[in-house]
């Protein structure tokens, strides 16, 4: 007696086909096979799939989708990129910075050595450190254009007065950025013009004479006042200017670009016609 074959584990079946998917096609319509998926489809999907996997845990795209595709007023033009190249510096001046601090050393006895072996014997030394050093002064430039945009505009009025308050830090941070790198090569003009700056801050009134103790790291210029200058430059000032730089943008996002002044003047002209 033949014993009947035992059924397969459900595991180890195979799955239906699909109705229609036989030989003839999709739907069982004549026609060539589908094509085989290439590495650029491969590609396509795996980077749709990470991305939904991030979005779903992180719940990334409303606001992202709020902050890249927010209204812009009629009439803008140049004038309204000195805030982004403001920030595009700030992130070369980050970028060479960390570079340059691999082969710094913020000692007052080989300061001014390590500075030179940067420039001469590192591959690039020279041109990352001229990036950095006139990089800074693009900088400042630029965020005073900035400003002055934002002003003449009327950027700074209501509901914006918060944003406009904050970019006056920056601007103060910025050129504190200034002042505490221009004493790290240690060479004699650098030294000296720091002594000025500082001596000119401890004429301020009440705070002066505090601030100027605070740089100098007591009453004369020691050789912690090199290391001090360092520790703000390095890690105080730019902390803060990233976390400023992050609610400044929050607040663009959030209340939008204010139209230029010409246009408001038209739609004021228009009105009155109106009445």
């Amino acid at each position: 007696m033949k014993l009947p074959t035992p059924p397969l584990p459900k595991a180890l079946r195979p799955s239906p086909k699909r109705p229609g998917g036989g030989r003839n096609g999709k739907n069982g319509r004549n026609g060539p096979p589908p094509p085989e998926p290439t590495v650029t489809d491969h590609l396509v999907e795996g980077t749709a799939t990470a991305v939904g996997w991030l979005d779903e845990r992180t719940g990334a795209s409303p606001f992202l989708r709020g902050f890249l595709y927010r209204k812009v007023p009629k009439g803008t033009n140049w004038f309204y990129t000195l805030g982004s190249a403001t920030l595009f510096a700030f992130l070369s001046q980050a970028i060479t910075g960390v570079f340059l601090a691999m082969y710094y050393e913020p000692d007052a006895t080989r300061a001014y050595e390590s500075a030179s072996h940067i420039t001469n014997d590192v591959f690039l030394g020279e041109f990352v450190r001229g990036m950095h050093k006139w990089g800074s002064s693009v900088m400042i430039i630029l965020i005073f254009l900035h400003m002055g945009r934002t002003f003449f505009f009327g950027a700074y009025k209501y509901p914006r007065e918060l944003n406009w308050v904050i970019g006056v830090v920056l601007l103060v941070l910025t050129l504190l950025m200034g002042l505490t790198g221009y004493l790290l090569p240690f060479d004699q003009r650098s030294f000296w013009a720091t002594v000025v700056a500082v001596n000119l801050n401890s004429s301020g009134p009440i705070v002066g004479p505090y601030l100027a103790d605070f740089l100098r790291v007591g009453s004369e210029f020691g050789p912690t006042t090199i290391t001090r200058f360092y520790a703000l430059h390095m890690l105080a000032v730019p902390g803060l200017i990233i976390a400023l730089i992050g609610a400044h943008l929050y607040l663009v996002a959030k209340l939008g670009t204010t139209a230029p002044p010409w246009l408001k003047a038209e739609k004021k002209d228009l009105l009155k016609e109106e009445v």
